[in-house]
């Protein structure tokens, strides 16, 4: 999930900017980050604004799983939800990014 949040921003996230996205706490993504980096997924990098900030990038193989993983999963969402009217996806999606909305303001 973290690689998917990190590839889909626009610009580099702070770790802070992470956790919130993750809905997780500061130390927690800390953690996080640590294993991807071993992994060598992800790097950190100091911001040019604030060196007390730390923004975190995929590596080339982190952008290649991203990549592979997104294939895979979007061929799996086609098979699933092909034979499904398009109308009544559409309703459905707009109903769960209204639950989503009341979710993330009650945070």
């Amino acid at each position: 999930m973290a690689i998917a949040v990190i590839a889909k921003a626009s610009q580099p996230l702070s770790q802070t900017e992470l956790a919130h996205s993750l809905a997780v706490e500061d130390p927690t993504v800390v953690t996080m980050i640590d294993r991807l980096v071993k992994a060598g997924l992800v790097s950190r990098m100091l911001s040019e604004s604030d060196r007390r900030v730390k923004l975190v990038v995929l590596t080339k193989a982190g952008t290649q799983l991203y990549a592979k993983v997104k294939t895979e999963a979007d061929a799996f969402r086609k098979e699933l939800l092909g034979k499904i009217d398009k109308k009544k996806l559409q309703s459905v999606t707009e109903l769960l990014e209204s639950l989503q909305e009341v979710v993330e303001s009650a945070l």
